[in-house]
C-alpha cells in the first residue's frame, strides 16, 4: 500500500492541526535544527536531520506492506511542527534524545543504524512499555512526540485504516453501503 501525500493531509485535517499552508511547500530545508533561512521569523526546530530521524523511527514501526513513508512523514509533520512551536520544540528534543541514545549505544545517529538496530535500540529504550509523558524522561517524550505522533498519523490516514481494517471504525456510519455489508465482505 501507498501512503501519499494526500493521506497526511487528510489526517491533518481530521486532527484539526492549524493551518495547512505550510503543507503546501517543503519546510526551510537547513540541515540542522535550529537554523532557519535569514527571511524566517525564527529558528526551526524540527529541520532535515530531525525528519530523517522521524522517517527512519516510522520505517521501523509501521507495517513493512507500506510504501511512501518518507513523503508521508514529512507532510504530516511538517504540517504539526507548523501548526504548533511548543510542539514543535518537544519533537525537536524527543528526537535529539533518541538520536543521543543511539549516538551512546550504537555509535551513531538513530537515522544512520540499519533497520534491525534502529528497531533493537526503540526497544532497548522501551517506549512501547513507558507511558507518553510529553516532560517526562528522555523514553517518555519518545513515546509521545514520536512513536505515538507517527502510529497516530498513520491509523488515522485512509490507507492505514484501510491496511488495519479500520475504514469504517464502530461508531462511524460510514452511508448506506456500510449497512448493506457484512463485517466479513
Amino acid at each position: 500500500m501507498e501512503l501519499t501525500r494526500r493521506d497526511a493531509l487528510a489526517v491533518l485535517v481530521a486532527a484539526g492541526a492549524g493551518s495547512l499552508a505550510g503543507c503546501a511547500a517543503p519546510r526551510a530545508s537547513d540541515g540542522d535544527a535550529g537554523t532557519g533561512d535569514a527571511g524566517d521569523a525564527g529558528p526551526v526546530p524540527v529541520g532535515d536531520s530531525e525528519m530523517e530521524t522521524l522517517v527512519a523511527v516510522a520505517e521501523v514501526v509501521y507495517p513493512s506492506a507500506v510504501d511512501g513513508v518518507p513523503k508521508f512523514v514529512r507532510t504530516y509533520t511538517g504540517g504539526r511542527v507548523d501548526a504548533d512551536d511548543a510542539y514543535a520544540r518537544g519533537v525537536a528534543a524527543a528526537v535529539g534524545s533518541l538520536d543521543e541514545y543511539a549516538e551512546e549505544f550504537h555509535g551513531d545517529r538513530y537515522a544512520a543504524l540499519s533497520e534491525s538496530t534502529r528497531r533493537e535500540a526503540l526497544d532497548y529504550m522501551s517506549v512501547d512499555v513507558v507511558d507518553p509523558v510529553p516532560d517526562g524522561t528522555a523514553a517518555q517524550r519518545v513515546r509521545h512526540y514520536v512513536v505515538n505522533e507517527l502510529l497516530y498519523a498513520f491509523y488515522t490516514s485512509p490507507t492505514g485504516a484501510g491496511l488495519a481494517g479500520l475504514e469504517n471504525p464502530p461508531g462511524h456510519p460510514g452511508g448506506t453501503e456500510s449497512y448493506r455489508e457484512g463485517p466479513g465482505r
